[in-house]
């Protein structure tokens, strides 16, 4: 955020008529579960689900370097929701007619500027399943850099305000717990991270810890 520019502010939470939803749907649910008793649940539902069913993707970036170790591509971002800057991987919505592997790469050069080789593609993953059907592919992207390149421009949205912090992938976890020295992200007032960051850092983490390889 530069220097001329203010921190973003919560002025009111009201209820939101369906009306006037853009996005989001609020669904009632009636079911019967696995004793035969009629039961309710609501739920939220995105409005922009295209005709592949899968809403969104998130991008997990591998940033190889001749002479620096490998690295991941985060960014920091408000999330009006949580009323703080969620420190996540670069994501957005699938476009009509868009794969999802076509749209993260999309993302990760809007959001980022880099621009890399697809690895691997998730199988369609929940996040919050309790409340909403909300749902997403993961998407890891290669991007190759090399001696001397500088950091490219952003292709940001109109409303969007994106940092990038670029983190070695040996240092990841331990700068999401807070183990080395600094303030952790997840400790820095205003900020919180965002769980499929979490869960990835911890399955590197953990990988390690228990000798495991690929």
């Amino acid at each position: 955020m530069s220097s001329s520019a203010q921190s973003p502010k919560i002025r009111r939470i009201s209820p939101l008529s369906p009306s006037e939803a853009k996005w989001t749907q609020l669904n009632k649910i009636e079911w019967t579960d696995q004793t035969g008793r009629e039961r309710i649940w609501e739920a939220a539902s995105r409005k922009t689900r295209g005709k592949t069913g899968i809403d969104a993707v998130a991008i997990a970036p591998i940033l190889r370097h001749p002479s620096r170790p490998a690295s991941t591509l985060l960014i920091l971002q408000y999330r009006p929701p949580v009323q703080a800057t969620c420190v996540e991987f670069p994501a957005g919505l699938i476009d009509e007619g868009e794969s999802p592997e076509e749209a993260a790469v999309r993302e990760l050069k809007e959001e980022t500027g880099y621009e890399g080789k697809v690895l691997d593609c998730s199988p369609t993953i929940v996040a919050d399943p309790g409340l909403t059907d909300a749902n997403m592919q993961m998407v890891t992207i290669e991007v190759n850099l090399k001696e001397g390149d500088k950091e490219p421009e952003q292709h940001l949205d109109e409303g969007e305000h994106i940092q990038r912090v670029i983190v070695p992938l040996t240092e990841l976890y331990d700068k999401l717990q807070g183990r080395l020295g600094g303030t952790a992200f997840s400790k820095e007032e205003g900020k919180i991270v965002d769980a499929r960051l979490y869960h990835w850092s911890l399955g590197l983490h953990w990988s390690k810890q228990l000798g495991m390889s690929g």
